[in-house]
């Protein structure tokens, strides 16, 4: 398994698929010319099974080409419902690795409303941009994402973790992707909190380098009538809601950053009014959207709960789940575009 997961990490999941892709293809078109030119030498022919077979796994292209270019099964209603069928199955695996190579490598920033009863009217208005899951997303992507904030008035900018997946084993990444955000322009600061791929003792001191504010089970009023909490990470058990809430006014509109939003079931607080979390990637890799890799729990135990947007945590609280703005390793995000959600915030 680990081979498997190491051969992806080196060459790329889509290589690797578009590799077998060409060559079951070639191979069904094969099968098909081998099979034509025994029906004319009168020879064993190739079954219909394995032709059927081998049309339908993906090889359906192969299978079109085979029928019509050399006109064999042509007059079988059989065959001719079976390379539809077949074209249908390999097309689909195309559209997602078109959606991948494309849309999914846009960065797109998603602007919401966001009312509150307890919102301070005098802040009617305040932008809050949030960027999580940051990776090994390029030095260049991470400084044109900051440019285009620049142009949006930001007046806070949230981080929710995760920075590098190889820092582990020394990995030095995170500390450029760290110095691209720095160069934003808030108002209030840049705040955030570590991830499971974090190791927050280096996390933490690159943040204070640049000037970068450090969320770690506490918080701090922001602007009257507005508190920040942020706790650390919870896969690993270091996440205290209860700790980071010591820290500010509860009467407060309190914003709780996390990068896991499962932390909101298991330690949820009523006295929180708005949970910011990442950590899911909307399923990184989707069937149209749809994260089916959530249901195996392998990230969440809430299964789609927390896939994307806005949920609920125990307690009623509303908690919304970034989809993040960078890539893991040589995964690619498929139709699960990579993101910057700034919430503008209104007393209701």
């Amino acid at each position: 398994m680990w081979r498997l997961v190491n051969l992806i990490h080196r060459f790329g999941i889509i290589n690797l698929f578009l590799m077998f892709f060409i060559l079951i293809n070639v191979i069904t078109f094969l099968l098909y010319f081998l099979d034509k030119r025994r029906a004319v030498q009168h020879r064993h022919r190739i079954s219909e099974k394995t032709l059927i077979f081998f049309t339908i796994a993906l090889g359906g292209l192969g299978a079109f080409f085979g029928m019509f270019l050399l006109r064999h099964k042509t007059l079988k209603l059989k065959f001719k419902i079976t390379v539809a069928i077949g074209i249908i199955i390999a097309l689909i695996p195309v559209i997602h690795i078109g959606h991948s190579l494309t849309l999914d490598r846009i960065v797109q920033f998603v602007e919401i409303d966001f009312y509150a009863d307890n919102w301070p009217s005098e802040l009617d208005g305040y932008r809050i941009a949030f960027m999580t899951d940051f990776h090994a997303i390029t030095d260049e992507d991470m400084a044109a994402v900051v440019t285009e904030l620049n142009r949006r008035n930001i007046d806070l900018l949230l981080l929710g973790g995760d920075f590098s997946a190889d820092v582990f084993q020394g990995g030095t990444h995170y500390r450029g992707t760290i110095r691209e955000i720095s160069e934003a322009i808030t108002t209030d600061g840049i705040f955030g909190v570590e991830g499971n791929h974090d190791y927050y003792p280096q996390l933490f001191a690159a943040k204070e380098y640049y000037g970068i504010g450090i969320l770690d089970n506490n918080g701090r009023q922001i602007r009257t009538g507005f508190s920040l909490v942020g706790v650390r990470d919870f896969l690993f058990g270091y996440a205290n809601v209860e700790q980071a809430l010591l820290y500010v006014d509860t009467n407060d509109f309190v914003l709780l950053l996390t990068h896991n939003p499962d932390v909101s079931m298991s330690q949820s607080s009523p006295d929180v009014d708005l949970y910011l979390a990442g950590h899911m990637h909307g399923g990184q890799i989707t069937f149209f959207g749809f994260p089916m890799y959530l249901l195996f729990g392998s990230v969440t135990n809430y299964g789609l709960r927390f896939a994307y947007g806005f949920n609920y945590s125990a307690h009623g609280v509303p908690v919304f789940t970034s989809r993040g703005v960078g890539v893991y390793y040589n995964w690619p995000r498929i139709f699960a575009r990579p993101e910057v959600v700034i919430f503008t915030l209104y007393r209701q």
